[in-house]
């Protein structure tokens, strides 16, 4: 496995854009090798989400120790004492698998991985319709307070902005157009067209 040159894909965007929706119709597709990247966080789990599945769950003094450690590709402090990283472990694992890493990531995180291996990384920006589309998406969810939605609706905006950071940008106006523009652009990124 030692000549396997695996190649890093990043998803990123604003809550409520759906690049959740679209990394998972990626991993469904065999023929594009790819393993999800599982970030770590210090935020409590939602009722639903699963330890080691949906995230690496630490607690905020763990999530410090890694930071001191230098065990993290890239992390951020994406709301006060909410950490997200990426552990270097996690994505050794995913290449020593012989797969290559998709990842499901703030725009921050994002661009640091597109930083750190630009020749490897695919960088991609998934622009929702509008705000007031995001601010729809995120409440039909109902997984957090009017408070967290507006926190992130604010933040969307500065995201937003660093659109033209990546080296693709995908406009989920249509699902369905915007899952198979993803699909082409991830095919020829890791040659499997």
């Amino acid at each position: 496995m030692s000549d396997f040159e695996g190649k890093l894909i990043v998803f990123s965007a604003p809550s409520g854009s759906g690049k959740t929706t679209i990394v998972r119709h990626l991993l469904d597709i065999e023929q594009l090798n790819l393993a999800f990247s599982v970030s770590a966080t210090s935020r409590e789990p939602r009722k639903y989400e699963v330890d080691k599945k949906d995230y690496y769950f630490l607690s905020l003094k763990q999530f410090k120790q890694h930071i001191k450690n230098d065990d993290f590709l890239e992390w951020e402090e994406v709301y006060r004492d909410n950490f997200y990283g990426t552990l270097k472990s996690e994505v050794e694992r995913i290449w020593a698998l012989g797969k290559h890493v998709i990842f499901d990531i703030d725009v921050v995180g994002g661009l640091r991985i597109k930083k750190k291996f630009p020749d490897r990384t695919l960088a991609v920006f998934v622009k929702p319709p509008s705000v007031d589309e995001l601010k729809i998406r995120l409440k039909k969810r109902k997984t957090e307070s009017e408070d967290k939605i507006n926190m992130r609706i604010a933040k969307a905006s500065v995201e937003l902005a660093t659109a033209p950071q990546f080296d693709k940008v995908i406009k989920n106006y249509d699902l369905d157009v915007a899952l198979q523009e993803a699909e082409e652009l991830v095919a020829d990124f890791v040659g499997a067209k």
